[in-house]
């Protein structure tokens, strides 16, 4: 039971990370700046947001954004982490799936622990992969957004990659550490074959003194 609840809390950590990697990468409220001074900026309700995809302006009566399609143009810190960003979505679904079918509720063909060890193990490692990913991404990102603009604060897609960032490391130490699948070899202490002639169910391997007691 115990070993149930460690694979179900692992697979629903890192779907949850993952998803938070997705928002985080689709949304474009990653800082908010200001082209005035605070002060200036509190006064008029004027802010700008700033993400991967677009540059927002956001006020009570207006909020517009102009995407950044010019890729030659745009700074490095927004074309890695948009890179960085992507990949740790793209590694989301190869992991997934490679969790879900080392659960002991999962059974494929010719399926054994080793076989079902190996792929939780790369599976965590992946999780681990986007982790670093995401979090090379959320911190070099307002670093470079700083040097460019007068950060006010970090918006909510921020927060999200952090958490998922995070969600996704413990998701892959947990694979890692405690996700062991339990599987016992197949024995063949009850298994039988049905004869033809006589119409029984006979035991595979049959003692070698039950032989001999026929014999005497």
């Amino acid at each position: 039971m115990a070993h149930i609840c460690r694979q179900f809390i692992g697979g629903t950590v890192s779907c949850a990370g993952w998803v938070g990697l997705v928002v985080a990468t689709a949304t474009n409220d990653w800082v908010r700046t200001c082209e005035y001074t605070v002060a200036t900026c509190v006064r008029m309700d004027e802010m700008g947001s700033k993400g991967l995809w677009a540059e927002c302006v956001i006020s009570p009566a207006l909020y517009h954004c102009m995407a950044m399609s010019q890729m030659l143009s745009l700074p490095a810190y927004i074309l890695t982490s948009r890179a960085l960003m992507i990949c740790a979505c793209l590694l989301g679904l190869p992991a997934m799936l490679l969790v879900l079918v080392s659960m002991n509720c999962m059974r494929l063909p010719n399926d054994n622990p080793t076989i079902k060890k190996c792929r939780a193990q790369v599976g965590g490692f992946l999780f681990i992969i986007m982790a670093l990913f995401g979090t090379i991404s959320t911190i070099w990102f307002p670093v470079g957004a700083h040097k460019e603009h007068n950060i006010m604060s970090f918006g909510f897609s921020l927060y999200t990659g952090w958490a998922g960032c995070g969600l996704c490391l413990l998701a892959g130490i947990v694979i890692l550490c405690f996700m062991i699948p339990v599987l016992g070899p197949i024995t063949r202490d009850n298994s039988y074959y049905y004869s033809r002639q006589g119409g029984t169910a006979v035991p595979l391997d049959q003692p070698t003194n039950h032989a001999r007691s026929e014999r005497v």
